[in-house]
């Protein structure tokens, strides 16, 4: 779609792109141009984020930076204009950069953020990743999680807790209004329509430090105001005691897509324990092999294998509702989506094909995919047409779960904690690797008999991981 008009000869729009799967809304994140900046055809001029991913936003022609009609946090509409940039900067009279305020306006527009550095490649559904950048920027009050927490991820993928965006919302005149009177925005109440912070909350919550400081005589207006701050005092504790975080972007599409999909499927879980020690044991013998040498080898690539092989036994779980049509989509393919946790939230992206793929193909996939998803460059698409998924419980020391099915999907394999505990084997209790699995199902579409069947078969390759060859 066309997302720039010609508002005359002088002034074109750039109008915010659906940037993938028909997409309707995208909040800016951060804008990297200010009034008066020069932009060029394909720079880079602010990164939103979608209700899947985040994306760099490159402005399609030349020109001088007219005026910029949203601030950032702010959810706009796909074909809203966002950015109207003076193409022929000083011809005619009208200015190129907006007149400056009148010397009675509150509080001068400030720049909120430094210009994009050059040499930024765009980032948008269709062009791809630049070679040179690898990885996205971290966003303000967002912690990335340390090498630490990274390495446990990566062993078995799956849901981690979800670092909340901290920055509060405000405009940038508010924010320097903040800075000037010493106040921390993310200790004052929002009383602005989604949450934002507007000047009368930046002075309700500097009206109370200020009583604290003595101060010369007041003026004879001053005991008309004097009983104010007692109100905003009360805030400012009711501040301290919750914090409001508006729902958007990924939050908001997981709650979406969670609420449609418990109230729609008829989910149904089973579960099981297994010993997995001897998966444990081919685990450490494959990362001394010379074919998978360059790609990293765990458990999660062993139960994503094992999960295939009983998607090929039992070709039916493999399948959608099509409730439209009212039919049963059987697929006659695999696109394994693995959960992956990561500072803008829970997605799902998935590995196209992949029962076609062979243990090191599927290895360089997995590893791929996390180290994606980790840096924040997972595409929509990354994460559309999803068949079945795997999520792992486990990395945080918890045993099982009851997982929620992917929308559109017929079943979810959780994966628990592997730990030692005490086992009979071969008539003798011993210390055994072992861990529990959780296959949450559509009931429309499997029954207790193929659900039970794909479990039994995962754990038995789990158990005896011989049968990846036997049964494969």
């Amino acid at each position: 779609m066309t997302t720039m008009t010609e508002t005359s000869a002088r002034f074109r729009e750039f109008k915010m792109p659906d940037v993938g799967e028909g997409l309707t809304e995208a909040e800016i994140l951060k804008w990297f141009v200010q009034p008066g900046d020069t932009v060029t055809d394909g720079q880079v001029v602010c990164e939103v984020e979608t209700a899947k991913a985040a994306v760099e936003l490159p402005i399609p022609f030349d020109g001088v930076v007219h005026e910029l009609r949203f601030p950032e946090g702010t959810t706009v509409d796909v074909g809203e204009v966002i950015i109207a940039v003076d193409v022929a900067p000083g011809s005619g009279d009208a200015p190129a950069v907006p007149d400056a305020a009148p010397a009675a306006a509150p509080e001068p527009v400030a720049k909120a953020e430094p210009e994009a550095p050059k040499g930024r490649q765009p980032v948008l559904v269709g062009y791809g990743v630049a070679e040179a950048s690898t990885k996205r920027r971290a966003r303000k009050g967002v912690e990335v999680p340390g090498p630490a927490a990274a390495a446990i991820q990566a062993e078995i993928n799956g849901h981690g807790s979800v670092v909340p965006e901290t920055r509060p919302l405000a405009k940038p005149p508010v924010r320097k209004l903040a800075k000037d009177l010493g106040i921390d925005l993310a200790t004052v109440t929002p009383t602005g329509e989604g949450g934002v912070i507007t000047r009368e909350d930046v002075h309700a919550a500097a009206a109370p430090a200020a009583a604290e400081v003595p101060a010369a005589p007041a003026p004879a207006v001053a005991p008309a105001a004097s009983a104010a701050p007692a109100a905003p005092a009360v805030a400012a504790v009711q501040g301290a005691r919750e914090t409001r975080i508006p729902v958007k972007g990924v939050r908001k599409a997981i709650a979406q897509a969670m609420v449609g999909s418990a109230f729609t499927a008829p989910h149904v879980t089973e579960f099981v324990t297994v010993d997995v020690t001897r998966t444990m044991k081919l685990v450490a013998e494959l990362k001394e092999d010379k074919d998978l040498a360059g790609v990293r080898v765990n458990p999660l690539l062993i139960i994503a294998k094992a999960l295939l092989v009983a998607i090929k036994r039992n070709p039916d779980v493999n399948a959608a509702w099509d409730e439209a049509n009212q039919e049963i989509v059987q697929k006659h393919y695999v696109n394994l989506g693995i959960a992956a946790a990561t500072p803008r939230g829970l997605i799902v992206p998935n590995i196209k094909d992949a029962h076609d793929k062979t243990l090191p193909q599927l290895a360089a996939a997995l590893g791929e995919l996390v180290s994606t998803a980790r840096e924040g460059r997972t595409s929509p698409a990354a994460m559309a047409g999803g068949t079945v998924t795997i999520t792992n419980v486990g990395v945080f020391g918890v045993d099982t779960g009851t997982p929620i099915l992917n929308p559109g999907e017929s079943a979810i394999l959780a994966v628990g904690s592997i730990k030692p505990q005490p086992w009979v084997h071969k008539g003798k209790v011993k210390p055994r690797q072992v861990t529990t699995l959780a296959l949450s199902f559509d009931h429309r579409l499997v029954d207790g008999e193929l659900g039970s069947k794909v479990l039994a078969d995962v754990a038995a390759i789990l158990e005896q991981p011989k049968r990846l060859i036997t049964w494969a």
